[in-house]
C-alpha cells in the first residue's frame, strides 16, 4: 500500500451501482471516506443493455461522492462479472546477475511484465496480474522475494484476461459519466479477501456470491485465481417467481421472501396461514400456507445450484474445491440456504464469516471489497485514483463523519 493513495472502487450490479471511496492511512488500513449508491436497471442478466442509464447511476454515485469528500475525482476502478473474465496460468523464470546482491524490488517489477507476455486469445485484453507465489532456486517458496539471496527464482502468476467488447463498453459508460477507468477487476476475486476468514484463505475455496440478477462463482486454490464464470439468476428472479405464482406485487412478494425466507420446505417448524394482501385474483386477499411460498423459493434456489453445478462440473474444476462460502444479498437472508447448497453441490457450503462482512454495509459490500483488493496489490508505487482536492480542512471534516457513517456501530 502506498500511504496517502486516494482509491476510487464503484460496482455495477444489477439492481444499482455502488461507489466506495477509499484512503490508505498511516498504519496502512483503508479508511471510508464515503459511500454512495444509486439504483441502476441499465443491466440485465450481466449484460449492459443501456449504456447511457449505467452513465447516468455512475455519474450520480460520483458526484455524491464528491459533494460529501470535497474531492474532483477523475478516475476508479471497476467490478466486472466473471463471465467476462478469462483466467491463464503462466510462470517464469529471472536469472539475476549477481545472487549475493539480493533480489531487488526492480528485479521482481520486472519479473511481472515478463510474466504478462502471453499469447492472448483475439477478442480479449489483459486486465490484471495476480502474483501467486515465488521459488528460488533452493525450491524455497515465498509471497516476496525481495532481499532474498538467490541467483534465480520462478514467479508463479494468473493473468487475468477480459473481453475486449465487454471493457469497451465500460470505457465508454465511464466517458459519459466523464470519469477514467484505472482498472478492471472480476467480482470475486476482489471480494476473496473479505469474504474468507484466514484459515480459508490457503484452502480449495469455491465462492458463490448471489446478487440481485446474477450469481457469481469464483475458485482458488489458495493464492491461485483458478476460475470465475456468472450464473444469470440471482434474488430478484426469488421475488419475481412469488410475485408471479401468488399473483401479489413485486414489493410484497420481496416482502415475504424476507420474513418468511426459508430455502428447505422440509425445515418449516410451523405450517402458518399467510394472508395476501395486494392477491391480484377475483378476490381482493386470499390466505395461502407458508409452504407453498417455501415451495417456490426453495425451486429457484435448487435451479441456481444445480446450474453451479453443472458450470463446474462441465470445467472439470469441481473435484478441486473443498469448501464453498455464500455470500450476497440474494441468498444470504435465506434460510438454509447452505443446506440446499450442500445437498446439491455435495460440498460442505457455509454462508461468509469474514471478520469485516458484518461491519460494512450490504449495499457497499463489493465496491469496498474492490478498494480493499487494490489497495492490497503487491510490487506496486502507487494505486491511487486521479483526485483534485477542493479543500483540505472541508476533506477532513467530511471523512471523519462519512467513517461513523459508514461502518455500524
Amino acid at each position: 500500500m502506498a500511504i496517502g493513495d486516494i482509491i476510487v472502487g464503484i460496482d455495477i450490479g444489477t439492481s444499482k451501482v455502488s461507489t466506495v471511496v477509499g484512503e490508505v492511512n498511516n498504519f496502512n488500513q483503508i479508511e471510508i471516506m464515503c459511500a454512495t449508491n444509486c439504483k441502476c436497471s441499465g443491466i440485465k442478466k450481466g449484460k449492459i443493455i443501456n449504456e447511457e442509464e449505467v452513465a447516468l447511476a455512475v455519474a450520480k454515485t460520483i458526484q455524491e461522492a464528491e459533494e460529501e469528500v470535497n474531492l474532483k475525482i477523475n478516475s476508479a476502478y471497476v467490478t466486472m462479472p466473471g463471465k467476462y473474465a478469462t483466467i491463464v496460468q503462466n510462470s517464469i523464470t529471472k536469472e539475476l546477475k549477481d545472487k549475493y546482491s539480493g533480489i531487488a524490488v526492480r528485479d521482481v517489477a520486472s519479473a511481472m511484465m515478463q510474466v504478462r507476455d502471453i499469447e492472448v486469445p483475439d477478442g480479449k485484453t489483459i486486465i490484471d496480474i495476480v502474483p501467486n507465489k515465488f521459488i528460488l532456486k533452493d525450491g524455497k517458496v515465498m509471497e516476496d522475494p525481495v532481499g532474498n539471496l538467490s541467483s534465480e527464482f520462478t514467479l508463479n502468476a494468473q493473468i487475468v484476461l477480459a473481453q475486449k467488447d465487454y471493457v469497451k463498453q465500460l470505457n465508454s459508460i465511464f466517458k459519459k459519466a466523464g470519469i477514467e477507468v484505472d482498472g478492471i477487476v472480476p467480482i470475486t476475486l476482489a471480494e476473496k479477501n473479505l469474504t474468507l476468514d484466514a484459515n480459508e484463505l490457503n484452502d480449495n475455496i469455491m465462492i458463490i456470491d448471489v446478487g440481485a440478477g446474477n450469481t457469481d462463482i469464483g475458485i482458488f486454490e489458495g493464492d491461485s485465481f483458478i476460475y470465475t464464470n456468472t450464473i444469470p439468476l440471482g434474488g430478484n428472479n426469488i421475488t419475481q417467481d412469488i410475485s408471479i405464482v401468488l399473483q401479489v406485487s413485486e414489493e410484497e412478494a420481496d416482502k415475504l421472501k424476507r420474513q418468511y425466507g426459508l430455502a428447505l420446505k422440509s425445515y418449516i417448524d410451523n405450517d402458518n396461514d399467510i394472508i395476501l394482501n395486494t392477491y391480484k385474483g377475483d378476490n381482493k386477499s386470499k390466505a395461502i400456507k407458508s409452504s407453498e411460498l417455501i415451495e417456490i423459493i426453495e425451486a429457484r434456489i435448487e435451479e441456481i445450484f444445480s446450474l453451479v453445478n453443472r458450470d463446474i462440473t462441465n470445467q472439470g474444476v469441481k473435484s478441486r474445491i473443498n469448501k464453498v462460502v455464500l455470500t450476497g444479498q440474494g441468498i444470504v437472508n435465506i434460510s438454509k440456504s447452505d443446506v440446499a447448497g450442500k445437498i446439491i453441490l455435495n460440498i460442505p457450503v457455509k454462508i461468509s464469516t469474514g471478520r469485516l462482512m458484518n461491519t460494512v454495509r450490504p449495499n457497499y459490500r463489493v465496491a469496498y471489497s474492490l478498494v480493499r483488493y487494490i489497495a492490497a496489490k503487491p510490487f506496486t508505487k502507487t494505486v491511487s485514483s486521479s483526485i483534485d482536492m477542493k479543500s483540505e480542512e472541508g476533506l477532513i471534516k467530511n471523512i471523519i463523519e462519512k467513517i461513523k457513517d459508514f461502518f455500524y456501530s
